[in-house]
């Protein structure tokens, strides 16, 4: 039974922007038969995130992330339906998904790791328990709840980077919902600040690739902002943080421009981003969504609604 996998193939360091040679495709065999508790699937969808470049370093700089090996297989969130089940929760047919799903056209997996899917949750897209109803949405609905301190009424003014993102395009809508009165997000092409306005609800979007952004924020978020939804860091940051209120609340989702750098995580920031943090008592404690987990079923049931009720948009 032939399978191709995406397998880890070099080194990359800390410092450097990964390329094609790090991988390599492999063409190889899996076992004819299916052992007790374990299922054959084959692979039908694969996330590819910006914590994966994390996995590429020796060390991940994070206790619940395991580097990806050298010559063994690269794995993520990923989903697949199953062929051949002996395990009592599995049969044919059943979608299934897990957090380490190898990059791997077919597999046999141990079913304990697995989690079934129900697909009329979101209206037969099972892509979107990769995305808005997995740990994306999760990561952008929690981020929101435990970090955001978002109140319905009063009138808060949330910014969003990396906003037509995976995450922070969901992020921004669910801070809609959740009761901000003005979102604003930033993105790199004017198509994208379109979809933001145009499709997902947002009141504005600024080009940062264009003009002047500590003007258009000012310009777009006269009140200040009370709520900034932060995927990106770096300098688009501490432009956002100069314009934050006071007792105003940072969700530190992620930090993608410092990914291909070597500095600790989160980065700490220049100090005078850090002394306007300070005098401002603006939180900027460090998200993450595995800390949650008791969360996750409630949470996920709630994406969901949005997503069959047509509240929450997804691209």
């Amino acid at each position: 039974r032939f399978i191709n996998s995406f397998n880890s193939n070099i080194t990359l360091g800390k410092n450097g922007v990964p390329v094609a040679e790090n991988f390599r495709l492999e063409q190889s065999t899996i076992a004819d038969t299916v052992q007790a508790g374990q299922v054959r699937v084959k692979t039908l969808y694969l996330s590819v995130d910006p914590y994966m470049r994390c996995r590429m370093n020796e060390d991940t700089g994070s206790d619940y992330l395991q580097p990806w090996q050298l010559s063994e297989v690269a794995d993520g969130g990923g989903i697949g339906v199953v062929e051949e089940s002996k395990h009592h929760n599995f049969a044919e047919g059943d979608f299934v998904t897990s957090f380490t799903w190898p990059w791997q056209t077919a597999a046999i997996l141990d079913g304990d790791l697995l989690q079934k899917l129900v697909p009329q949750l979101v209206n037969g897209h099972l892509s979107y328990f990769l995305g808005a109803a997995g740990i994306t949405g999760l990561t952008a609905l929690l981020g929101v709840r435990e970090k955001g301190h978002v109140a319905a009424g009063a009138r808060q003014t949330m910014v969003v980077s990396g906003a037509a993102g995976a995450c922070g395009s969901l992020a921004g809508q669910i801070g809609r919902l959740e009761g901000c009165s003005r979102v604003v997000g930033i993105a790199g092409t004017d198509e994208k600040c379109s979809i933001l306005v145009q499709e997902m609800g947002f009141d504005a979007a600024i080009n940062y690739k264009k003009g002047d952004v500590a003007k258009q924020l000012r310009e777009l978020c006269p009140g200040g902002v009370d709520v900034y939804f932060d995927n990106v860091g770096g300098d688009i940051s501490d432009t956002v943080i100069s314009q934050m209120n006071q007792n105003s609340h940072i969700i530190l989702c992620g930090q993608i421009s410092q990914y291909n750098k070597d500095v600790p995580y989160p980065p700490p920031l220049p100090p005078d981003t850090e002394k306007i943090q300070k005098e401002r008592n603006i939180t900027r404690e460090r998200f993450l969504v595995l800390n949650y987990m008791d969360k996750q079923e409630a949470s996920v049931l709630q994406l969901c609604q949005w997503i069959q009720e047509g509240k929450l948009k997804v691209r």
